[in-house]
Order: C-alpha cells, then structure tokens, then sequence
C-alpha cells in the first residue's frame, strides 16, 4: 500500500491512547503519515494537580511524549478550553470562555480542515454521535470533524468507538471482583459506544500493545487524583499477556459503508 496520511481528531490528551493508539503505532510502523489533533489541552481534568494552566501544559508535555511513542509525524492542538467533566459541561458560568462546546461548530470545522487541506489527509478519525461514553466535548469531536471532512473532501472518515457488547458483559463478571473507581460507572457503559453489529472495522493491534500502553503511561497526571486508583492506573495494572488480550482490538465505524461490512484496516477498499 503506498503511504498515505491520517488525521486522528480528540477532545483531549490521553484521548488518543485510550482508543486509537494500536491505530496510530500500526500506520506509522506502515511508513503512513500520522497526524495528532486535540481540540483542547484537558486543562479541566480530573488530576492532583489543581485545574487550570499549568495542568493544561503538563497535559500538553505528556501528548507529546505519547505521540512520540506511536510515530506521529505531527501533534497539534486547536486551543479551544477544556468543557470539564460534568454532564453538558455544567453551567456556563463553571466553563471557560472559550469552551469548546461552546465554540462555533462551523468556526471550529474550518479549522480542523485546514490542517485536512495542508496534510491531503486520506483519512480522519472522530467520535460515534454520543461522544463514545457522552462527554460533551467528545459529542463535539464527532459534529466538527464530521463537518471538517465534508470541507476538506477528506475521503475516508472513522468513528472511533468500542464494541459495547463484549465489553458490558466483562465490567458485569469484572465487578464482581474488583472494585472499580468512583468515577467509573458501570451502567453508563450499557448505552455507550457502538453495539457490534454497528462496527465496520476491527483492527488488530496486538503487534502495537507496547507502543499502546506506552502512550497510555505518558500520560502521568491522568493515571493519578481522585479517591482511588483512576481508570488510566488500572489498565497500566493489567498482566502483559491480558493486556494484549484486552486491548489488542481498536474498533471503527464508517457511515458510508452498507450494513454488514466488516474491515481489518483503516484504509481497506469496501467492497474487498
């Protein structure tokens, strides 16, 4: 296959290494040219550090630190405000000014597809329409990359999600034995992400779990603050072998492929 270019889209540092990462390291280690885009620095996460600032550039530093370990060619943030954490960002007085559910969806749009243009991007991955679990900036990611696209006259447009399916009956038996952390709630996950019969792409990254989980533990401030243990934490947890397992398989959506489709790779020809 002759090199080509994709364009991954995310709301926020440590996105990338939570869903797409086996992607990026797979087509970079394809001689593909990989472009990182976060709409915003997580300068409103979830850290032991307060939020604000400086969280926002120590968000940034560790984005770079997992682009690296996964080959992007480039990393760039668009610079909108984080949403924060709470349903529809809570109140607009609790969001910055320039939140980016706030932000001009058309504005942002043109943006994202500017960077589209100077990369002659093949591909771009966003979010399914709920955001995957609903955060709001992640419902934004799928609306302005999805207008992003139809701009640049980006061809091939992925939704990164997860398969829903296996994963409500793992954190069903899972719970029963662990405890997971406060802000991780299990029923959420039953309206979440994408069922299987949805997904048209299952991409085996097992070859590219090292890099993975590289990205994940760049992402220190994440891994850390809270109660207990935070979701990022317990994945580093998990044995080599089972982590392969677990999170060897990146899942997708296009919307323009027929019901049935099934696809091993981003940039496989429909029909094969």
């Amino acid at each position: 296959m002759p090199p080509r270019t994709a364009v991954f889209f995310h709301a926020h540092p440590d996105d990338e290494a939570l869903l797409t990462a086996g992607t990026m390291a797979m087509l970079a280690a394809e001689g593909h040219r990989v472009v990182l885009v976060v709409a915003t620095a997580g300068e409103r996460g979830l850290a032991e550090m307060e939020p604000g600032e400086a969280l926002g550039r120590t968000r940034l530093d560790e984005l770079y630190t997992s682009a690296a370990a996964l080959g992007c060619a480039r990393v760039e943030c668009l610079g909108y405000g984080d949403s924060g954490l709470r349903p529809k960002g809570g109140s607009a007085e609790e969001r910055p000014d320039n939140a980016f559910i706030d932000a001009d969806s058309e504005s942002a749009a043109k943006a994202l597809a500017t960077i589209l243009h100077e990369e002659q991007a093949d591909l771009l991955t966003i979010y399914d329409p709920a955001g995957g679990y609903g955060h709001p900036d992640h419902v934004q990611v799928h609306r302005v990359g999805k207008r992003a696209a139809q701009i640049a006259g980006t061809e091939i447009v992925l939704e990164a999600t997860v398969n829903r399916d296996p994963l409500v009956r793992l954190l069903r038996v899972g719970g029963r034995v662990y405890k997971f952390p406060p802000e991780f709630d299990v029923r959420a996950f039953e309206s979440a992400y994408s069922p299987s019969e949805t997904i048209t792409h299952r991409v085996n990254v097992r070859k590219y779990t090292r890099q993975k989980r590289a990205a994940m533990a760049a992402h220190v401030s994440q891994a850390s603050g809270g109660d207990s243990d935070r979701t990022l934490a317990v994945m580093l947890k998990v044995p080599g072998p089972l982590y392969r397992l677990v999170f060897g398989t990146e899942w997708y959506v296009r919307r323009d492929l027929p019901p049935g489709a099934r696809l091993s790779h981003p940039f496989d020809r429909w029909p094969p």
